[in-house]
């Protein structure tokens, strides 16, 4: 079950796609979508990261960082964000610590089979660093619209 809304975002420092240290305290003072994703290159995780890159001019009028982790390497990252041109930080996550924290890590069932994965999960930070709303079970078509209409309304 992942964090709840209402408490300080837990810090945390990830590689992202240049193999370069980001630290969620970098962004203090902005906004923040936090999203996690299973995998690089799938087509669901590909649907919902290209819309948050047709969105990202929103984003950014906002104020708003986007944050995508997967257990994904930095490598990876690099190929899946240029081809697709996506225009926000990615995050390697290689050993699911990060996942863990967010509790959005666990047993998962695709096609009968069982196996240990991440729970498609996107918490809005605020810029005080508190959780203002977590969006669990996401479905990536329409999510960065839902996720917008959840900014303005806070």
């Amino acid at each position: 079950m992942p964090i709840q809304a209402g408490i300080p975002a837990p810090e945390f420092t990830l590689q992202d796609e240049n193999g370069i240290e980001r630290s969620l305290s970098d962004y203090r003072g902005r906004a923040v979508v936090l999203y996690f994703y299973p995998k690089d290159d799938t087509p669901g995780c590909t649907t919902e990261a290209c819309s948050f890159r047709d969105d990202y001019s929103a984003y950014q009028q906002a104020g708003v960082v986007i944050l995508g982790v997967s257990p994904d390497t930095p490598k990876k990252h690099a190929k899946f964000k240029d081809k697709y041109a996506l225009p926000f930080t990615l995050l390697a996550d290689t050993e699911h610590r990060v996942c863990e924290l967010y509790g959005v890590w666990g047993r998962k069932k695709f096609m009968g089979r069982e196996y240990d994965g991440v729970f498609r999960t996107t918490f809005l930070i605020g810029a005080d660093g508190v959780i203002l709303r977590v969006f669990e079970n996401v479905k990536p078509e329409g999510h960065s619209v839902q996720v917008l209409q959840a900014l303005t309304a806070t």
